[in-house]
């Protein structure tokens, strides 16, 4: 039986802040507080849906953040955020008909990539560049898939959205980071509504938890609003190879 304390409670309340401020900049914020929460007793499903809970406060607060600063207009992100949370939906509620386990085998060499990408490509910055699809297209391609990913899985949602803006919409660090948020908030809700179907997250810890995530998410994206991708780059390829070393260890 899950028994929250004063003391769990306030260390369940720092680590959501902290992975707001994380998450807002370069995702990976579920490597915080999923652990947290498994550590302080939380069933696993009951830890994953929790999760999901208080995450999208997160993403909510650094979606309004970049759009404030001018970053991201999020009018013209409400279809494609629509199909991720569409996507998000079909993957929790597929979630024991996919190969689940092979994708954690593969999951560590793309985040590990992932990194490398950002840690050595030259010239990435805040410019844009050549765009490889157009929106529409973008919208109906790598939106669902990553969205059903998030729905499914989780780790590493953020990375794959921007990875996906810079080389394939060609955004810059800045811009790609802003048009991430509302289209992983959008996930997280599809995740959450699937996750409800068969289990109830702790409603009352996970909005605490949003609320901790709402005040780190803030500072993270107004941070990252004003250094742009000095700040970002690094934050992401330390959070993607973190998130590597984590399910590698979690398999072996």
């Amino acid at each position: 039986m899950f028994d929250l304390t004063t003391e769990i409670l306030l260390l369940l309340l720092a680590a959501a802040f902290v992975a707001g401020f994380i998450d807002s900049i370069a995702g990976g914020g579920g490597l915080i507080t999923v652990p947290a929460l498994l550590l302080a007793g939380v069933p696993p499903v009951t830890a994953l849906a929790t999760n999901k809970v208080q995450g999208l406060f997160g993403a909510g607060m650094a979606a309004v953040t970049y759009a404030r600063a001018g970053h991201v207009n999020l009018r013209r992100q409400i279809k494609p955020a629509l199909i991720s949370f569409l996507a998000a939906v079909l993957g929790a509620v597929s979630v024991n008909a996919m190969p689940t386990d092979l994708i954690r085998w593969i999951l560590p060499v793309l985040l590990v990539a992932i990194a490398l990408f950002f840690a050595l490509k030259p010239g990435l910055d805040d410019l844009d560049r050549h765009q490889r699809l157009s929106p529409a297209l973008f919208s109906l391609t790598f939106v669902p898939v990553i969205g059903f990913y998030d729905g499914l899985l989780g780790p590493g949602t953020g990375a794959f959205f921007m990875l996906a803006f810079v080389t394939m919409a060609g955004q810059g660090i800045l811009k790609a980071t802003a048009h991430t948020k509302l289209l992983n908030f959008a996930s997280n809700v599809g995740g959450l509504a699937g996750f409800v179907i068969v289990v109830s997250p702790l409603w009352a810890l996970g909005l605490a938890m949003g609320a901790a995530q709402i005040a780190g998410a803030y500072l993270g994206s107004s941070l990252a609003a004003r250094i742009g991708a000095k700040l970002i780059k690094p934050l992401l390829v330390i959070a993607s190879t973190a998130m590597a070393l984590k399910l590698i260890t979690d398999l072996l």
